[in-house]
């Protein structure tokens, strides 16, 4: 009786998103920290952008590389801070039906792009220490735009199915999410329908997506290791081996919270369900933060081009 009720009952026109089920007193001083990751991220990848879009010798594919990591951070920032901060701040809970799925979209591919991007980045470091004469010719303005078209068409048409396929379940009654955003497991398992399907597309495509950006770029950095330690000029090893080494450490805090996070899903019975919350939100912000101060400003020519501009205000 109860099933054939839930079947019958209105569908679902919009979710309640319900942030630290547990420990809903979190929120009020987790806002703090955010708003500022968030203010940090935002101010530090809209420098980058800027100083590359207005210093003519960033005007190269490395920096135009750069770029993308920059929108593309900028992009799930927004896609997903800001409704969080609206729940702790003003209590504004409920999410429509379109505007959740069109955030899961968002963050399924846009992570993945991040990652394409970061096995992008990875070759153009491979190709600038291992094949230093032959970059000019390998690494170029039209290699980078097919890159970018490659990145955001692979991504997006394969994390396009995830949303589909969620969006397309029975939603009797049940609109209660218990997360702060609209991930895939979070809403189809307030559907009445099987989600098995949903779940395996998910689990494959992230996992062939993630896993073989993060073995293009362990080969990669394997490579340009081997490279590194043949250098016999001094001081040269030392530099390339800080930059790339920071660049790798990077990568894998990426994909280490990545794995993480899918740890704690997978082991919810034993870890209280705000803990993979939380770790979804961080996700979003560290990265961001910590991309442009490590890919950017660590960067000699960056430096100078925020050193002008700041100059010229």
């Amino acid at each position: 009786m109860a099933s054939h009720s839930n079947y019958s009952a209105p569908p679902v026109s919009e979710f309640i998103l319900i942030c630290f089920p547990n420990y809903q007193s979190w929120q009020h001083w987790l806002s703090l920290p955010l708003s500022l990751l968030l203010l940090l991220a935002l101010g530090a990848n809209a420098t980058l952008l800027i100083t590359i879009w207005l210093e003519a010798s960033l005007h190269e594919p490395m920096y135009y590389l750069l770029s993308l990591l920059s929108l593309l951070d900028m992009v799930l920032c927004l896609t997903v801070i800001p409704k969080v901060l609206a729940i702790f701040w003003f209590d504004l809970r409920s999410i429509g039906f379109f505007p959740c799925f069109l955030q899961m979209f968002i963050m399924n591919s846009f992570l993945t792009m991040e990652s394409c991007t970061f096995m992008v980045m990875a070759y153009d470091r491979y190709v600038a220490i291992c094949k230093p004469l032959h970059y000019p010719s390998i690494i170029t303005n039209q290699f980078v735009a097919r890159a970018t078209i490659f990145v955001v068409a692979r991504n997006a048409l394969a994390s396009l199915p995830v949303p589909i396929l969620s969006a397309r379940l029975r939603y009797c009654a049940e609109n209660i999410i218990k997360n702060c955003i609209c991930t895939n497991l979070s809403v189809s398992k307030l559907s009445c329908d099987d989600i098995t399907f949903n779940r395996l597309y998910q689990f494959v495509a992230g996992w062939t997506l993630l896993g073989s950006d993060l073995i293009l770029i362990i080969i990669s950095y394997s490579f340009i290791l081997k490279a590194v330690l043949r250098i016999k000029a001094e001081g040269a090893a030392a530099k390339a081996l800080s930059t790339c080494g920071s660049h790798f450490i990077l990568i894998l805090f990426f994909s280490t919270v990545l794995l993480v996070l899918v740890i704690t899903n997978l082991a919810r019975k034993r870890i209280p369900p705000d803990v993979p919350i939380l770790l979804n939100i961080l996700h979003h912000l560290i990265p961001p933060a910590l991309n442009p101060i490590v890919y950017g400003v660590r960067t000699k020519e960056i430096k100078q081009g925020i050193q002008k501009m700041i100059r010229r205000l």
